[in-house]
């Protein structure tokens, strides 16, 4: 596996969202917010993390290999940084992203609404963190399907740890208070943990979006 898996072709409006999206002092200063941190809440896998690995596993999810033609949906850099208990960065991170398309399909065999799947969204992404925790994702604003709200579905697999898999929620949105996977944290800091802004990127022409997603994990880096 490559350190951060990104096709070159795709390398600069990566880069370009990161540098806009993350501060500087998010970046390089690991362990200044040590005290305010809180540790990300655990969530289930759930049942649809693929069962047949696409071909492509980079970190943009919109385009599969050379394909000409993206997926559907409002496309949506997610971004963050990995951190242990203390704030510090955890470099060498795998970080695995899989959520549903544009019509509540995932890349599963058993998933729903299977026929009417968009072939042309890879469902499942991975970034390998570098020295600063952080990772990238081009991929689309998650939508509801049957019986849960919009959510990103997360793993991080760390070497000598056991998985840590947790879901991402849309502040604002009104399905969180029907989802009873989300409505089992009674915490209100625990689910703020996992529900994040997807704000609009104001330079961005097709409506592009943006979500910041730190996660910290009860490990020392």
């Amino acid at each position: 596996m490559n350190e951060h898996i990104v096709l070159p072709s795709r390398r600069h409006f990566l880069n370009r969202v990161a540098v806009g999206a993350v501060g500087t002092a998010a970046l390089y200063n690991p362990g200044v917010f040590a005290q305010q941190l809180v540790e990300t809440q655990a969530q289930t896998e759930g049942p649809f993390y693929p069962d047949k690995m696409p071909l492509d596993t980079d970190n943009d999810l919109l385009v599969i290999n050379n394909s000409i033609t993206p997926a559907v949906g409002a496309v949506t850099y997610v971004s963050g940084r990995i951190l242990d208990k203390r704030g510090e960065p955890i470099r060498s991170a795998v970080v695995e992203i899989w959520q549903c398309d544009n019509n509540g399909a995932y890349l599963h065999s058993g998933t729903v609404n299977k026929e009417k799947r968009d072939v042309n969204f890879q469902g499942f992404g991975r970034f390998l963190t570098g020295s600063t925790g952080e990772y990238l994702f081009r991929t689309i604003k998650p939508v509801p399907y049957p019986g849960r709200a919009p959510h990103i579905h997360f793993a991080i697999l760390i070497k000598g740890q056991p998985k840590f898999t947790t879901q991402c929620y849309i502040k604002g949105e009104p399905g969180n208070a029907r989802d009873q996977i989300y409505k089992e944290i009674k915490d209100q800091k625990a689910r703020d943990s996992i529900t994040v802004d997807f704000t609009p990127i104001k330079e961005s022409r097709i409506g592009e979006l943006t979500a910041r997603f730190n996660i910290v994990l009860g490990v020392t880096a």
